[in-house]
């Protein structure tokens, strides 16, 4: 195998169920050397939980965690309601008790990480990106050091496939922040709505997935059966087809492109949260269109099952 790609991942993980998912992805990935997990996001000790008791379970304590910046009392003071959507799962769990080692300061750790790394890092973000913004602040070297790919955007189609694009929920959340991180120096690749909208396991691909007895593919099951939104989102079931994985498409952007067309466009950030196609802005690599999509959810089946 060629070297493997250090990697820090920065998540909002506990909201949407697809951050579990690419956890898992990313720990079945054997090209990523994870240097570090960090929470974005609202209740990000919440979030670190999470990360941490999936660690334990893959046998990946050597990966510290990073609580990122916590935005629970500003959501408070604007009467937002913070949505722990699996909290069940780690109602019992002490972050304290993590083997590994866990910063209480997420933004500083992607700093010393990066700066600190002999090689480039790739930071893969699955959230919306005010941990990376204030670390480009506090240390605008980064984007020399570092390469960015996430999970960002709808550029020529919306969610459920819309012909109208959409405020895209990881831009929208923070657009002024989202705006400082695409428009750094380092490098981006991004993976919208356009293609990473489109990605669920259904039938035999799913049973498989179901029947599965490794550890962290159980608990990803366990997140999932736990997660509050199955409320509101009827049209999916625990046990007959997995949630959209948007994410799991930014970690294979990570350390391959095979199964996508990419385009390099400009993309600007609206204050709207919208990201929209404009040649006079920064150039983006953008995955607009899927070569083979059941190929790649076939790929993305044995990863998680190996």
């Amino acid at each position: 195998m060629t070297k493997r790609i250090p990697v820090i991942l920065d998540t909002d993980i506990g909201y949407d169920m697809d951050d579990t998912w690419a956890l898992a992805m990313m720990l079945k990935s054997p090209e990523l050397d994870i240097k570090l997990v960090t929470t974005d996001t609202q209740d990000t000790t919440y979030s670190a939980k999470i990360v941490a008791k999936m660690l334990e379970i893959a046998q990946r304590t050597d990966i510290p965690v990073g609580v990122g910046i916590d935005f629970v009392q500003e959501l408070k003071a604007r009467n937002y309601e913070v949505s722990r959507n699996q909290a069940e799962w780690v109602e019992d769990y002490d972050l304290a008790s993590y083997p590994g080692r866990v910063y209480n300061d997420g933004v500083r750790a992607i700093i010393d990480t990066i700066m600190n790394s002999p090689e480039q890092v790739t930071l893969i973000c699955i959230g919306p990106v005010p941990n990376i913004a204030k670390a480009l602040e506090l240390e605008p070297k980064i984007a020399e050091r570092a390469r960015f790919v996430g999970m960002f955007g709808s550029i020529r189609r919306g969610y459920g496939g819309n012909p109208r694009i959409s405020a895209e929920c990881n831009v929208v959340c923070y657009p002024k922040e989202c705006r400082k991180v695409f428009e750094a120096a380092w490098d981006i690749t991004i993976t919208p709505l356009d293609t990473c909208d489109l990605v669920k396991l259904e039938g035999e691909k799913y049973q498989r997935i179901l029947s599965c007895q490794d550890p962290v593919i159980k608990a990803i099951i366990e997140n999932y059966r736990v997660w509050k939104c199955l409320k509101t989102k009827k049209e999916l079931h625990p046990d007959l087809c997995s949630s959209i994985l948007f994410d799991t498409v930014a970690i294979h952007l990570a350390y391959s492109q095979e199964f996508l067309e990419m385009e390099t466009l400009g993309i600007r950030i609206t204050d709207d949260g919208y990201t929209v196609i404009d040649e006079k802005a920064k150039k983006i690599h953008c995955a607009m269109n899927w070569k083979d999509l059941p190929a790649y959810e076939d790929y993305l089946v044995e990863r998680l099952v190996k």
